[in-house]
C-alpha cells in the first residue's frame, strides 16, 4: 500500500490530469448536467494565484468526482487505504491522482505527499469529516485537515455540497448545488482554522455544526 501513500511531484503529470478530466469532467460531469438541476455558487472565491487545500463536507460517494468538475481544477484527494485493496477502485484512484491514507494516524509519507502536491499545479483535496455523513449536522470533524494546512502553510478553501446524496429519477429534477466559500487563511492555530471551516460550511449548507 506504500506505493499509493507516498507520491512525488512526477506522479501529477499530464497523463493523470487527463484521466482526472476524462473521469470527472467528461464522464461524471456529463451525467451531472443531464440528471441534476446543477449549480455552482461562489466561483469568484477561488484564488487564481495561490495553492490551497479544498476542504468540503462529505455526503456522497460522488463528492470526490464532483469537486474537480465543479471547481474546474485538478484535485488530488486523500482516500482511505481500503479503496486501494481492490483492482478497479485502486486503478481508478491511482489514475485520478488520489493517494492512500490511514484513518487511525497521519503518517510521514502523507505529509510529504501533501508537500509534493503543493509544488505542482494540483490542489490537495480532503473531507474533514473523514467519512460520508448525510445527516443535518456537520460533525465527526477531525483536526487532520487543519494540521495539513499548518504543515504546508496553505490556506483552506471551504466548499459546501448540497444534494449529491439524492438519486435523480428524472433529468433536471433533482437539485445539486456546490457553494464555494471565502478562503480561510493559513494559521498556526489549528483549532481556529477548524472553527472557521465549520462555521463557513454551516453557513453554506444550512446544517448545524458540532465540534466534539
Amino acid at each position: 500500500m506504500s506505493t499509493f501513500s507516498k507520491r512525488d511531484t512526477k506522479t501529477y503529470n499530464e497523463f493523470r490530469r487527463f484521466c482526472l478530466w476524462f473521469v470527472c469532467n467528461f464522464c461524471f460531469g456529463s451525467y451531472i448536467k443531464l440528471m441534476y438541476n446543477y449549480n455552482v455558487e461562489g466561483k469568484e472565491n477561488i484564488p487564481s494565484d495561490e495553492r490551497f487545500i479544498v476542504a468540503a463536507n462529505h455526503i456522497s460517494g460522488r463528492d470526490p468526482f464532483l469537486l474537480p468538475f465543479a471547481l474546474n481544477l485538478p484535485i488530488a484527494f486523500m482516500a482511505k487505504e481500503e479503496l486501494f485493496e481492490k483492482f478497479f477502485s485502486r486503478t481508478l484512484m491511482d489514475c485520478c491522482g488520489a493517494f492512500a491514507v490511514r484513518r487511525d494516524k497521519v503518517e510521514v509519507s502523507t505529509i510529504k505527499t501533501a508537500l509534493n502536491i503543493k509544488n505542482t499545479n494540483w490542489m490537495l483535496g480532503l473531507f474533514p469529516q473523514g467519512t460520508r455523513d448525510s445527516s443535518q449536522k456537520v460533525e465527526k470533524i477531525t483536526k487532520g485537515f487543519a494540521s495539513f494546512a499548518k504543515a504546508t502553510k496553505t490556506g483552506i478553501l471551504p466548499v459546501g455540497i448540497i444534494g449529491s446524496d439524492e438519486k435523480p429519477k428524472w433529468p433536471f429534477c433533482t437539485k445539486l448545488t456546490v457553494k464555494i466559500g471565502k478562503m480561510i487563511p493559513y494559521s498556526d492555530d489549528i483549532d481556529d482554522m477548524m472553527r472557521q471551516w465549520c462555521s463557513t460550511i454551516s453557513e453554506l449548507t444550512g446544517k448545524e455544526y458540532v465540534l466534539e
